[in-house]
């Protein structure tokens, strides 16, 4: 028996019992005729006394030639300890050890595992398997655990089945790049990794499964952004028989379920929001609703007053930002220097202070009147003592970039609190989108989503203002769940795969097998899918994913760890029917 306890187990009601004890050494502190060693496992650190009067003398000699990470068994009696640390659950004993056994001697780690590391995160991702070891790591793993365990207990309690999908698919050409795995036994052919279970849950649904769910790996091979992986984790879920409110009022329990499991947080309804309102409100489809500062546009009040700048642009809007009239110059341009930046590309950035007393001054006096500026604070809901900014330019980029200002005034302000939670849903959703570059219809969310039943008559005459029956839930700022009413009907399909420029030749080829069960009966059904990597960070009060996944992979897509991607042998390659050249022959 390694243990008879854990490292975080043993209380004042233990003293006198005769225990057994593995882990790590964290710590050693040697004062020459007494060594005490904290010792740690996943459960916490117990203090080990080593001692010249009550501890056997190659006990003692072992215990002197001890480093950190070494992993280590002992036995031995527990004491109260004289210095008690009242940090640690255990701090009021310690065990004075009889017995040591050396399990495994460790190298100097490259970096310190405690909670304050100074390792890079490079260097710690390199080293994944000794970061884990870290407090603060091994508390996200372990939280995001309890959170799919929380997940997994509601839908089964709804009825939910969990149900494997394939992972070696069939490649489509709609949505982001797929990761293609060639075929040993079919020469020249491939299969893809899912980017979504979406046509198989689909076919649960005409199998007659129901109620669906899965925890499920799903894979994009797309430009990685700072806090994007290429794989990722979905809570996949499918009904039959359901229209858009069933699905709204069942995947609202379940985040209620969290919200309250997981953080204590009670919420009795969550606020809807169209797609159309948020983008003019908020510039965005997934508004952070904790704090205002919402959009007034100032078109009609702004142009026309001889400031160029505002006259020959398509949106005028601003935001006020509450208590920000005192803002320095320095401050300012520093707000004008934030819009400039590539990122954002704004031409400028226009000020305007509502001064306590009633007044206003702004960065455009010489153009609008005093009068003028209180019609801007009234538009903007501005008062006094707030800071009101305005951008100016095409509608579309203008909002966006007013969207970044505003979510960086409110992590300026302190306004992004971890503990608050503000969900909401986002409906009526463009079924479609019209791409300039390729002069064709995209499906904004997918093929199979299906219209709003009302607008079903513009397909078409006008299916750019056809609305999707689709939504998105959206917790703090961030989409954490979408979804939509699915087309059921092979006729409806069809018509949809018309508008996004497939042939019917190619619509067979790509979808076939799905529109061939839909002539078998396939129920009414919809769904959604939860980002549980996103879910379980903004659960756990944090914005980054990359702490809350195992093993995760670095900006570049990289494992740095394991290092892959990796070359192959060529023996592989020719295996494969991929006849590349070997590198090390001339041609």
């Amino acid at each position: 028996m390694y243990r008879s306890h854990t490292n975080g187990e043993l209380r004042l009601e233990n003293v006198n019992q005769e225990v057994t004890l593995s882990g790590w050494v964290q710590k050693v502190r040697d004062k020459g005729f007494m060594i005490w060693v904290d010792l740690r496992d996943r459960y916490g650190i117990t203090q080990l006394i080593f001692d010249e009067e009550r501890t056997d003398v190659d006990v003692m000699k072992r215990a002197k030639n001890l480093g950190r990470e070494f992993v280590i068994q002992v036995k031995g009696k527990v004491i109260e300890r004289e210095a008690k640390n009242q940090n640690i659950p255990t701090g009021n004993i310690e065990i004075l050890v009889q017995d040591l056994k050396i399990l495994n001697e460790a190298k100097n780690p490259p970096f310190t595992i405690e909670d304050e590391t100074d390792g890079g995160e490079e260097l710690r991702m390199k080293y994944r398997y000794l970061d884990l070891r870290r407090t603060p790591i091994r508390e996200k793993i372990m939280f995001r655990s309890k959170v799919s365990m929380a997940v997994r207990n509601y839908l089964s309690q709804q009825g939910f089945i969990d149900v494997e999908t394939p992972y070696l698919i069939k490649s489509t050409p709609e949505g982001a790049r797929d990761f293609i795995v060639p075929s040993r036994m079919n020469p020249r052919q491939f299969y893809a990794l899912p980017q979504s279970p979406q046509t198989f849950k689909q076919l649960l649904m005409v199998g007659g499964l129901d109620k669906y769910f899965q925890i499920v790996k799903c894979f994009r091979d797309e430009d990685l952004r700072a806090d994007r992986q290429p794989e990722f984790t979905q809570i996949d879920c499918e009904m039959a028989f359901v229209e858009q409110e069933d699905i709204l009022e069942t995947f609202e329990g379940l985040t209620k379920h969290l919200l309250l499991e997981i953080n204590g947080f009670e919420i009795e309804k969550f606020p809807r929001m169209t797609y159309e309102h948020a983008i003019k409100t908020y510039g965005n489809d997934k508004p952070d609703i904790r704090f205002g500062m919402t959009f007034g546009e100032l078109n009609d009040i702004a142009q026309n007053k001889g400031f160029g700048v505002f006259d020959s642009q398509e949106l005028v809007v601003g935001i006020a930002v509450p208590g920000c009239a005192n803002y320095t110059r320095k401050q300012t341009d520093n707000l004008i220097n934030f819009v400039k930046q590539p990122q954002l590309g704004a031409n400028g950035l226009i000020w305007a202070k509502y001064n306590e007393d009633g007044t206003f001054k702004s960065s455009v006096d010489k153009f609008f009147s005093q009068e003028d500026l209180a019609q801007w604070a009234e538009r903007l809901e501005a008062k006094k003592g707030d800071l009101m900014l305005v951008l100016a330019g095409d509608a579309d980029k203008t909002r966006a970039q007013l969207s970044t200002l505003r979510m960086h005034m409110a992590d300026t302000l302190g306004l992004r609190k971890s503990n608050e939670f503000a969900p909401l849903w986002i409906v009526d959703f463009p079924l479609l989108e019209w791409d300039e570059e390729t002069q064709r219809y995209h499906a904004m969310h997918h093929p199979f989503t299906s219209p709003k039943p009302e607008d079903i008559n513009l397909l078409k005459t006008d299916p750019g203002k056809v609305r999707a029956n689709a939504y998105d839930l959206v917790l703090n700022g961030n989409e954490i769940g979408g979804g939509s009413i699915r087309i059921f009907d092979k006729e409806m399909q069809a018509t949809m795969f018309d508008l996004l420029g497939f042939t019917k030749e190619e619509a067979i080829e790509q979808f076939g097998f799905l529109m061939n069960a839909f002539e078998y009966g396939a129920p009414p059904h919809g769904g959604i899918a939860f980002g549980l990597d996103r879910l379980v960070a903004i659960l756990g009060g944090q914005e980054s994913i990359r702490d809350y996944i195992a093993f995760p992979k670095n900006n570049s897509g990289r494992d740095v760890m394991i290092d892959a991607p990796a070359k192959v042998d060529i023996s592989q390659l020719n295996e494969l029917y991929l006849h590349l050249q070997d590198e090390n022959q001339n041609s």
